[in-house]
């Protein structure tokens, strides 16, 4: 079969040739037709992301789109390795696949699940968010974020605060559901400030962070100085496209009711997350969830790989 393959640590996958996949006890085979790229999909094919398994070659991919045996369409993810969901064939546990409503196509479902599901599964497994509960999202102008707005807003939201790097997609997030925007590229000062006048007025319940780095920091700070007195601010986080690290003083964490959380990979049953993806998917339509998609060819793997990953969203198409 045709396939994305990493043959080597370090290098970009290719297209070529590799065997197909023999469904094992309790796995299904299935005929894939959309993968979306992610980069949590750049980390695992790079060996950089702490799930990669390291063993080569291999098909790169961690979801996508396709169908069972019997002709029904589901969404899966964590195919059995060596394989992968970017060829035409893949395999993984039965439990690992969920069923696509009829008017979600293959592109979409394959471009929203996974940035779906996290923020689906941050804010209703580890935030517990409550309707009527204020949520801020830092790093709302990426895929994720500009979905993390629009779940919380259908999950009862009563205000969204959004945050981001780039001006110019921060200001069409009104438009999708963020009440408060907050831009960060300002002096630390002044983005501490506009931090503050919203834990200080209405308050907030979670937030939401798909950054960590700089912008995380001035956050948290901000919220043990103007956060309200014993009321908990759930701090859920997701992403790291600031960095990696911060630092953070010890009296920001005793001087206020700040709860730090992790939401991925082993914070959260597998169970759970399939879960999250099934209620996720279903609420897509009825939703209005907006994602921005661009399809390629998956013979074109190599040419898009290093510049793709971001927003549009890449779906590549393996028929």
């Amino acid at each position: 079969m045709k396939a994305a393959l990493v043959t080597e640590a370090g290098k970009i996958p290719v297209y070529g040739d590799f065997r197909e996949p023999v469904p094992g006890d309790d796995e299904v085979r299935i005929g894939v037709t959309a993968a979306a790229l992610t980069h949590l999909t750049k980390g695992r094919a790079s060996g950089s992301h702490y799930s990669a398994s390291g063993s080569l070659p291999a098909v790169v991919g961690i979801d996508g789109v396709g169908r069972l045996a019997d002709g029904r369409r589901v969404y899966f993810f964590l195919p059995e390795a060596p394989f992968g969901s970017m060829a035409q064939w893949t395999v993984t546990k039965k439990e690992r696949c969920v069923p696509l409503p009829e008017e979600l196509d293959d592109v979409t479902a394959a471009a929203i699940a996974n940035p779906g599901m996290s923020s689906w599964a941050a804010l209703t497994q580890r935030a517990h968010l409550a309707a009527g509960e204020t949520v801020l999202v830092n790093g709302a102008t990426g895929t994720a974020g500009r979905l993390a707005v629009q779940i919380a807003k259908h999950l009862g939201a009563r205000k969204v605060i959004a945050t981001g790097r780039n001006p110019t997609a921060l200001q069409k997030l009104g438009a999708i559901g963020a009440d408060v925007t907050i831009p960060l590229a300002q002096p630390k000062e002044d983005l501490e400030a506009a931090f503050k006048r919203e834990f200080a007025n209405e308050g907030v319940d979670v937030v939401l962070d798909y950054l960590w780095g700089p912008s995380a920091e001035v956050l948290m700070v901000a919220a043990a100085k103007a956060g309200r007195d014993g009321v908990p601010i759930r701090f859920v986080q997701v992403g790291g496209a600031s960095g990696s690290n911060i630092t953070l003083p010890c009296a920001v964490l005793r001087s206020s009711a700040l709860e730090l959380r992790g939401s991925g990979l082993g914070s959260i049953p597998l169970e759970s997350l399939v879960g999250a993806t099934r209620e996720m998917l279903q609420a897509a339509v009825p939703g209005h969830f907006q994602i921005e998609t661009q399809t390629v060819p998956l013979t074109d793997v190599e040419k898009v790989w290093r510049t793709a990953g971001g927003a549009p969203r890449t779906v590549f198409l393996t028929g």
